[in-house]
């Protein structure tokens, strides 16, 4: 049995996953929260602490990114999987950064949503067309080194790379053209077989050039 732990303030929602979640023969959702904070503090009181934390991102209170933090500070062997309605790069960068293992979205089908608490659980991660395997394994999984020769000025391009920053104002950051900065990134794209931003992110993460 996996147990869950389901933060998310929009309650009708919360209540829906929790529903389709019970409906798994071996998941249960033991712990319910409308907030990162409200979490933290049933996880505090909690008898038995959950396998997997499904956590929203846009949430008062704690945010997903505060949350999960908080989360991975106190209870490091607690799995996050992110369930969010963005889809952009920099909202994945930034809550894995935060310590996700996993990211879905709302609109998922509620089979994948099921494969991805699985994965979470056996494996420590799951991979989607947001998140690779690839990209996981290279965060999560300590014997996975990372040894690429870069120099000074792809260290710090892949460094802000794990910001909010867009190309254009890392490009202003650097005091570079935005088609220098367009160089920069295709180049790491070969020379570290990555075709995204946020596997570059995930790269620098696992170099130590930014932290978790």
């Amino acid at each position: 049995m996996i147990n869950i732990a389901l933060a998310d303030d929009h309650a009708i929602l919360r209540k829906g996953v929790a529903e389709i979640l019970s409906r798994f023969d071996n998941m249960a959702v033991i712990i319910e929260a409308g907030d990162g904070k409200e979490l933290i503090a049933k996880l505090q009181a909690a008898g038995t602490l959950p396998d997997v934390c499904i956590v929203d991102i846009n949430m008062p209170e704690m945010n997903g990114y505060e949350t999960s933090v908080e989360i991975k500070k106190r209870w490091p062997q607690i799995k996050i999987l992110a369930l969010s309605m963005y889809d952009t790069e920099l909202n994945v960068i930034k809550m894995l950064r935060s310590g996700a293992n996993g990211y879905v979205l709302k609109d998922s089908d509620p089979e994948e949503l099921r494969f991805a608490i699985s994965e979470v659980y056996r494996h420590g991660f799951y991979h989607s067309e947001l998140v690779t395997g690839r990209m996981l394994h290279i965060l999560h999984d300590p014997d996975n080194k990372v040894n690429a020769e870069l120099n000074d000025r792809e260290t710090a391009f892949l460094k802000l790379c794990c910001t909010e920053l867009t190309y254009k104002e890392i490009a202003d950051q650097m005091f570079l053209s935005p088609r220098t900065i367009d160089g920069y990134r295709e180049a790491l794209f070969k020379k570290l077989n990555i075709t995204t931003r946020t596997g570059l992110a995930m790269y620098a993460i696992k170099a130590g050039m930014v932290s978790v």
